[in-house]
């Protein structure tokens, strides 16, 4: 059902910035995906191997992030969106809509507090989640990286925020 989900998004999304679907294995198990092929992998994984990223280069990705991309292309230079399993498509009526949907719904780490505590959430939900990939960018390592995602989502909701240990980014691009 996940998977069918999956599929039904991607063949209806066709832009610059999202990984292009070009089709699926849906007969047989395994059930694959088959996609253009983005040889610089997952942000996460590519952030982990970097050890965090020099502001330019931060600035750059977080502009792709905000524009709703999350995987590196070839070069290295410019983000995609890769994954759509949780996603929903939603008629927004304006900009103020409440929505509730699924607690805990994604990754722990990068949770909002509402989406953590079960309680109705909007669009800004994303934009919590966009900081703290901003920060994941910028320190090299995730939020409360000596924390189980789970603790880290804890400690969130609980108003608690990772502190910024780098010295190489302006002021600016910490607040």
């Amino acid at each position: 059902q996940d998977f069918r989900h999956e599929v039904n998004l991607l063949v209806k999304l066709r832009h610059p910035n999202v990984v292009q679907f070009l089709g699926a294995v849906t007969d047989k198990k395994p059930l694959m995906l088959i996609t253009e092929y983005l040889r610089g992998g997952d942000l996460h994984q590519y952030l982990k191997e970097k050890n965090g990223l020099n502001s330019s280069a931060a600035i750059n990705f977080a502009l792709d992030i905000a524009r709703n991309v999350l995987l590196v292309n070839s070069s290295a230079d410019h983000l995609k969106v890769g994954d759509f399993g949780l996603s929903k498509l939603i008629k927004v009526q304006n900009s103020h809509d409440v929505y509730k949907m699924t607690g805990e719904t994604g990754s722990y780490r990068y949770m909002a507090p509402e989406v953590f505590k079960h309680r109705k959430y909007d669009k800004k939900v994303d934009v919590f989640s966009f900081a703290m990939i901003l920060y994941e960018m910028i320190e090299g390592e995730p939020p409360f990286s000596n924390h189980e995602p789970y603790e880290a989502a804890k400690l969130v909701a609980e108003g608690h925020r990772p502190n910024f240990r780098s010295k190489s980014f302006l002021p600016e691009l910490r607040e």
